[in-house]
């Protein structure tokens, strides 16, 4: 944010300045998360009063508002309360991934790391490299969120760039770059699964492979990490000016402990590289799912959180017996401890996330929205391109209300991947363009499971940041992104290029 000594310059510069004080006027994101609870309850009480109702695309049912200010919505509430915070998706990933992470950053092997990698790594390509390696991590995202947007902050922080920066570098790549990606994650199966179902509505042979939108996804990642680069270096970190908080990190040469502790930890790394090769290369890997082989679907896969942990708890060990900063297993239980204080803030914004996440569920309002939206698109008219410009925009929007990329896929896909293909576009198409509208606006979506931590992140070298100053700074990614990412999509469609193995851009009705 600009800093109270320098006023805003440009339209742009003013226009983030006047987002950020609106944003950063509201009440604490914690307080904002339970006002949004109330009013679901509010507005599932006055949506019950109305005819309101869909027709849900996939299984016919209809679709009407649940009132939540009701007898039964009231034992639905209190009985669930706990279960809808413990069983809230990213409490659990973040709080055993960190207790590992915490092993490893008490141990100082991130520090130490940390260190190297500057003083070994030239500081002109440093926004790349931060904006590509959270590309990179999100073929399992938890990584990206967890240990490399605080990484990068320290990163900036110790190379004299503002640690703000950083932070917005890596959530860039890892939630803005959702879509791109040189490997295949979790997600493409679970997508190509809900667009083969859509398709087979219109052609019951139809197949739609997990590598779909593969060529699309590879060529993304360099330009979307290049964009990145362009945001953070331009308009993000000019704006948030020159850093005055109090947290501090220096760079000094590496000891001969920290050398030796290295050392371990990078024996114990191979290790466990290799032990993971040997699970998960042979097709009967024993990290492979037991009846198919399958490597997308398997406990490694499944297991990433589990094998962060792991990895992080067993290196720090290996580097604080090597390095002679771990002499008991207190040390190692303190690293542990002193993780989860940190935690605190993020700890009590879910708990309200939580809650608002469910009711706004239970009250079939997502469901209504995504749908009536959709509908409306359909009947729009458009040509090729601006439809798929305003299937982007649509999705998008939606993103705001309903972050689960599966959850809206499973709603849209019924009803957008029958009609493109009557118009003669393929259901691979009509999921990349799903994918960069699901993408784009996750960073400035309060709904987006891990905004509450970026939040208690920022915190950390802005006490006064709040959702506006998440917001104010994460939108010129999602203005840029949005940009570059349709552009290429014209291109891609103008020139006729393939989007996957064995998934072209049109469909051929019989």
């Amino acid at each position: 944010m600009t800093t109270s000594k320098e006023k805003p310059k440009g339209l742009v510069d003013k226009f983030l300045h006047i987002v950020e004080k609106v944003g950063n006027a509201l009440p604490h994101p914690a307080t904002l998360f339970a006002i949004f609870a109330g009013l679901a309850l509010v507005l599932s009480w006055v949506a019950s009063q109305f005819d309101l109702e869909v027709i849900h695309p996939g299984t016919g049912e209809l679709i009407r508002p649940v009132n939540l200010l009701s007898v039964h919505g009231l034992h639905k509430i209190i009985t669930e309360m706990v279960t809808n915070f413990t069983s809230f998706a990213p409490l659990g990933v973040v709080l055993v991934a960190m207790l590992g992470i915490g092993i490893a950053e008490g141990s100082g092997l991130i520090g130490t790391a940390l260190r190297l990698m500057v003083l070994s790594s030239p500081r002109r390509i440093l926004t790349f490299v931060v904006v590509f390696a959270g590309i990179l991590s999100n073929t399992a995202s938890e990584v990206g969120y967890v240990l490399l947007v605080p990484l990068s902050a320290i990163i900036f922080l110790a190379v004299g760039r503002h640690p703000i920066a950083g932070m917005a570098a890596a959530f860039a790549g890892v939630s803005g770059g959702y879509s791109a990606n040189l490997l295949l994650g979790t997600i493409d199966p679970l997508l190509a699964g809900l667009s083969q179902e859509a398709a087979q509505i219109i052609d019951k042979a139809y197949v739609v492979n997990p590598a779909a939108n593969y060529y699309f996804m590879f060529a993304s990642t360099f330009l979307i990490a290049a964009a990145g680069t362009w945001a953070t270096e331009r308009i993000v970190e000019p704006r948030l000016g020159k850093y005055g908080g109090s947290e501090t990190e220096e760079i000094k040469r590496l000891s001969k402990e920290e050398k030796k502790g290295l050392r371990y930890a990078v024996f114990t790394a191979i290790v466990l590289v290799g032990v993971m090769l040997w699970g998960t290369v042979p097709a009967n890997g024993f990290l492979r799912d037991a009846e198919t082989g399958s490597l997308l679907h398997s406990p490694f896969m499944d297991g990433i959180v589990a094998i962060i942990f792991i990895t992080a708890a067993v290196m720090g060990i290996a580097y604080g017996i090597g390095a002679g900063t771990i002499k008991s297993d207190n040390d190692v239980m303190k690293g542990m401890g002193k993780s989860m204080e940190a935690l605190g803030v993020y700890i009590v914004l879910v708990f309200f996330a939580a809650q608002f996440v469910a009711y706004f569920k239970w009250t079939n309002l997502g469901l209504i929205f995504a749908i009536e939206g959709a509908s409306a698109l359909q009947a729009s008219g458009l040509g090729s391109i601006p439809l798929m410009i305003g299937f982007i925009i649509i999705t998008a929007m939606i993103n705001m209300v309903m972050g689960s990329a599966s959850a809206k896929w499973t709603i849209m896909a019924p009803v957008f991947i029958p009609m493109f293909m009557l118009l003669g576009y393929s259901p691979e198409l009509t999921q990349v363009v799903y994918r960069i509208g699901d993408s784009v606006t996750n960073i400035i979506s309060p709904m987006m499971s891990y905004f509450a931590l970026i939040v208690a992140f920022m915190q950390k070298y802005d006490k006064k940041a709040g959702i506006g100053t998440i917001i104010s700074t994460m939108l010129p990614y999602t203005v840029i992104f949005s940009i570059v990412w349709i552009i290429m999509l014209v291109i891609w469609m103008i020139f006729g290029l393939p989007i996957g193995p064995d998934a072209p851009l049109t469909y051929e009705t019989n």
